[in-house]
């Protein structure tokens, strides 16, 4: 997927799209994340649409939940969820900025190239 360290630096309009993609490939893992978390809270947690909604976004987002769990299923599914969530944020954080953060590596590796 990156260009090798002996390579060229890959040419902006295709590091362009290489950004979209990693962006919309996070988008996609957040949507898919917040449908999971919308569904489990309306159906295992008994929470209304808006309120499932509400408690997903939170947890998603790092901020916590808002909603009172009452059965034990529904703490386990908010305690899954919010581990789960955890590590999907660092990891499509990653996904996001891995373009990014390898052509400014790949340039500073290909300017120590030209000193020796």
């Amino acid at each position: 997927m990156f260009e090798r360290k002996h390579q060229h630096l890959l040419p902006r309009r295709e590091f362009y799209h290489r950004l979209v993609r990693s962006a919309a490939l996070g988008a996609g893992l957040i949507i898919i994340s917040l449908f999971v978390g919308i569904l489990g809270y309306h159906f295992i947690g008994e929470l209304t649409w808006i309120d499932a909604y509400l408690d997903a976004a939170m947890i998603l987002s790092g901020m916590g939940p808002l909603s009172q769990l009452h059965t034990d299923a529904a703490k386990l599914f908010a305690g899954i969820y919010a581990i789960y969530c955890g590590i999907a944020l660092i990891g499509t954080t990653a996904i996001i900025f891995a373009p990014a953060v390898h052509r400014a590596l790949h340039k500073f590796h290909i300017e120590d190239d030209k000193l020796d």
